[in-house]
């Protein structure tokens, strides 16, 4: 059974959550909390496997439980935000920054078109984040010693040949793309695209999260908009993004049958068709194997092609598939990414 303590100001969503969870055989909710302070506490006493967790909420909020959990009892926390509200789609990001390992939406209520797709989303990370190795940061001795020995000869090769950065993610990849985007010079020579799963609501708020810390200017895509270098373009809820020979993003709205969008295998496919060798693919931490096999396509079309390695990743899903399918040049923690990335394109000859 999955050990579940539920953490939510308000009593009607609290029995809410309960119904949900409790509605899978593999899930027990063992407890609840109605603000940060209580979720210390019971964390604590209860050990539980997996913490849904409320942002806004009185005396503390999730943000600094998290915080705190974090730093004392780790564990795995979800957080479940029921507004996309500047405020709170904020403290969503800075909870995940500070430990939460996912967010999703909390579900509609019974009867909204959208409840049973929620419902499937909390119930899949509830199961999935119970199992994780609660990653604080990733380690950077890890790191250092992975990092890959690679030729002064491939390195300028590569370095006067890519012309652009394309990244994807799921769970757990907010963190990471914060982290690479952070190290990153603003005379950085390319562009960088990146799809990141999240709930609908939530991707502007991820672009202003990511925007605050970022070595470059980074923006939610725009249909048509023309690439610059040194510039980070995130894909906006309901389209896929991809690229167009003539340097520009083109947005199509996605495919509802499909499980996800934007999609990274369309984001991939498209860079290996127009950009070939003159292009590097990041696959990082996340569920299912969006883009595995696109990846590959870009390593056949001779382009620099990396995945998180599994150690540091929150879930090897899609870069395990990249390994898998023998997609990847490089397998990598963050900072390894980091520095092959800074030594790949951060200069020109």
């Amino acid at each position: 059974m999955i050990r579940v303590l539920i953490v939510d100001d308000l009593p009607v969503v609290r029995e809410f959550l309960t119904h949900i969870l409790e509605s899978d055989p593999e899930i027990s909710v063992i407890g609840t909390a109605c603000n940060g302070e209580e979720a210390i506490v019971a964390v604590r006493e209860m050990r539980p496997d997996v913490v849904p967790m409320d942002v806004h909420m009185p005396k503390m909020d999730g943000f600094e439980a998290t915080r705190h959990i974090m730093e004392t009892t780790p564990v795995p926390i979800i957080i479940v935000s029921g507004s996309v509200d500047p405020r709170e789609v904020s403290m969503t990001f800075r909870a995940v920054e500070a430990g939460a390992v996912a967010f999703v939406a909390r579900p509609a209520g019974i009867g909204h078109p959208d409840h049973e797709k929620n419902v499937k989303e909390l119930l899949q990370n509830i199961r999935a984040m119970s199992g994780v190795r609660v990653i604080r940061r990733w380690p950077r001795s890890a790191s250092e010693e992975k990092s890959p020995a690679l030729q002064e000869k491939e390195i300028r090769r590569a370095a006067s040949e890519i012309w652009l950065v394309a990244i994807g993610a799921s769970t757990g990849g907010p963190v990471v793309i914060q982290r690479i985007l952070n190290s990153l010079a603003r005379d950085f020579p390319v562009p960088v695209l990146i799809v990141q799963h999240m709930a609908p609501g939530f991707t502007t708020g991820f672009v202003d999260w990511l925007a605050q810390s970022a070595g470059i200017p980074v923006k939610l895509a725009g249909h048509g908009e023309l690439l610059h270098p040194g510039c980070a373009y995130v894909a906006p809820d309901g389209f896929d993004m991809l690229v167009e020979k003539d340097g520009r993003i083109m947005l199509r709205k996605g495919d509802s049958s499909k499980s996800h969008c934007p999609s990274v295998s369309q984001l991939f496919r498209s860079v290996a068709e127009v950009y070939g060798k003159n292009a590097a693919g990041i696959l990082l931490t996340g569920m299912g194997r969006d883009g595995a096999e696109e990846l590959r396509q870009m390593k056949e079309r001779g382009a620099v092609t990396i995945a998180q390695d599994e150690e540091s990743s929150i879930v090897y899903g899609m870069p395990g598939e990249a390994d898998h399918l023998n997609a990847a040049t490089y397998i990598l923690p963050p900072d390894s990414i980091i520095d092959v990335l800074k030594r790949l394109v951060g200069k020109r000859n």
